[in-house]
């Protein structure tokens, strides 16, 4: 049980939660998963932490085969510039470790922004917290359990 398949039970919503092997190998973890879920890439989304004007940390969701625009993540979230947050940074506050970080059950909450294509989908997949778990939700209760709101982030 991870920090976020024991938020989304506490909320009460519908999820599914993905198990397969990971592969150490694998050079991107998103992409992995969407290949041993079966499922098209751009229903899979990766979550990254950013540092906004370097003064606070904020997360934007974006599918697996696209980039975060960090001008459309800064401008979302009412910043003038935006940053991938220090590995160190991103695990401290998160309380995951990279290739592994949920959007759900993070140790401290951060602003979440996700891409506004999770809309076009009933259900997503976000990591689950730890490398090789997905869950599996709608992208309504993604938005309501992070407190996250919808924006154009994909460059």
């Amino acid at each position: 049980m991870t920090p976020a398949i024991n938020s989304a039970r506490q909320a009460g919503i519908a999820f599914q939660v993905h198990d397969y092997p990971h592969d150490a190998a694998a050079t991107s973890y998103g992409l992995e998963a969407a290949e041993k879920l079966g499922v098209s890439p751009a229903q899979v989304f990766k979550t990254l932490v950013v540092s906004l004007d370097g003064k606070q940390l904020a997360v934007g969701i974006v599918p697996v085969d696209c980039q975060l625009g960090l001008k459309q993540i800064a401008k979302a979230a009412g910043a003038k510039k935006a940053a991938m947050a220090a590995p160190e940074a991103v695990e401290r506050s998160t309380g995951y470790v990279l290739g592994g970080v949920s959007p759900l059950g993070q140790k401290k909450r951060l602003p979440t922004f996700i891409d506004a294509s999770a809309k076009a989908w009933p259900t997503l997949y976000v990591s689950a917290g730890r490398r090789g778990l997905e869950i599996e939700l709608s992208p309504d209760d993604l938005a309501a359990l992070s407190h996250g709101q919808f924006a154009a982030l994909s460059a």
